[in-house]
C-alpha cells in the first residue's frame, strides 16, 4: 500500500496577479465544484460569470485584489476583494478544491483579505453565500462578519437560502 503525500500549506503558491484563463477557470471551477457538492445548476455557474465580468470590466489594482492558490502549477483556490461605492467591498469567489481543506488555506486568504481591507481603509464589506456553506460562514464569523439578511431563491436551479454577511468597521 502507497502513502498519499499531504498537501502543507507551505506546497501552497499564492499570487495576485491576473493571467490570461484564470477567470475562466475560476467560472470553471464554480460551476463544476458547486454541482458536484451542492447540485447547483449551469444558472449558478452563469451567475459566477456575470460577476467575474463585471468585477473585471471595474478592476482597479489599488482598489481591488485577487488571491489565487496554487499547486504544482494548478489553480486550488481563490479569493476575490472588489471595491464598491462609500468605501466598501464585497468578499467574492471565495473556494478551495476539496482537497486543499483543512489546512489552513482559508484562514490564510482570509488573513490576506482582512489586511488588504485595512491597508484600503475600507470602512465596511459584506458578501453573500447560502445556507449550505457552513464552514465558510464559521470563517467570516471569526473574523467579524455578521448575518444580516436571508432570501430564500431558487436562482441556482435548486431551493437555497441566500445569506448576506456584513462587516462594518470600528469608528
Amino acid at each position: 500500500m502507497t502513502n498519499k503525500a499531504v498537501t502543507t500549506l507551505q506546497d501552497i503558491t499564492i499570487r495576485t496577479d491576473i493571467k490570461p484563463g484564470d477567470l475562466g477557470y475560476i467560472i470553471h471551477r464554480h460551476g463544476a465544484v458547486y454541482a458536484k457538492e451542492y447540485n447547483h445548476g449551469v444558472s449558478f455557474e452563469m451567475y459566477v460569470a456575470k460577476g467575474i465580468c463585471e468585477f473585471y470590466q471595474n478592476y482597479d489594482s489599488t482598489k481591488d485584489r485577487v488571491w489565487f492558490c496554487e499547486h504544482n502549477g494548478k489553480i486550488v483556490g481563490s479569493l476575490f476583494l472588489q471595491h464598491r461605492i462609500n468605501k466598501s467591498a464585497q468578499l467574492r469567489y471565495f473556494y478551495l478544491e476539496k482537497e486543499y481543506r483543512g489546512i489552513g488555506l482559508g484562514k490564510t486568504l482570509m488573513n490576506f483579505y482582512m489586511n488588504f481591507y485595512k491597508e484600503n481603509t475600507y470602512t465596511s464589506s459584506y458578501l453573500w453565500t447560502t445556507d449550505e456553506l457552513d464552514a465558510a460562514a464559521a470563517i467570516y464569523n471569526k473574523h467579524g462578519f455578521l448575518l444580516t439578511e436571508e432570501l430564500p431563491t431558487n436562482a441556482f436551479g435548486k431551493d437555497v437560502v441566500e445569506r448576506k454577511f456584513e462587516l462594518v468597521s470600528p469608528k
